[in-house]
């Protein structure tokens, strides 16, 4: 039994250590860095208009895919594809971290599904 409940707090502490690693964004330098998305997604990451998808509360991870995606053309969105042709890859990270740190607002999807 013991040994079993090393074990256990030994894997805790791995995935946390892991977490802190992949969590390697700055919150205060991508609020900085994010300015220019505010005028689309909000300065809370909350858009008030369903064209502009909600940052706020979005995984860390998808956040940083996501911007990879549209800087190196895999998503094809004009706006997208020149607001992150600037972004090195530490300005992503730092992005991610900043809108995946907020509060969500999104409690349904009524009115921001395209075609809604």
């Amino acid at each position: 039994m013991k040994r079993a409940l090393t074990l256990i707090s030994f894997g805790a502490m791995l995935a946390f250590a892991s977490a802190q690693v992949l969590a390697s964004g700055n919150i205060e330098n991508g609020k900085q860095k994010a300015a220019t998305c505010f005028a689309c997604h909000g300065a809370d990451g909350n858009s008030v208009d369903p064209q502009y998808p909600r940052l706020a509360g979005q995984y860390n991870a998808y956040l940083v895919q996501v911007l990879h995606e549209y800087k190196d053309g895999q998503r094809n969105n004009a706006i997208m594809k020149g607001m992150d042709a600037t972004l090195s890859d530490q300005d992503i990270e730092d992005i991610a971290a900043y809108f995946s740190s907020l509060p969500t607002k999104l409690d349904t999807l009524q009115g921001h599904i395209q075609g809604d």
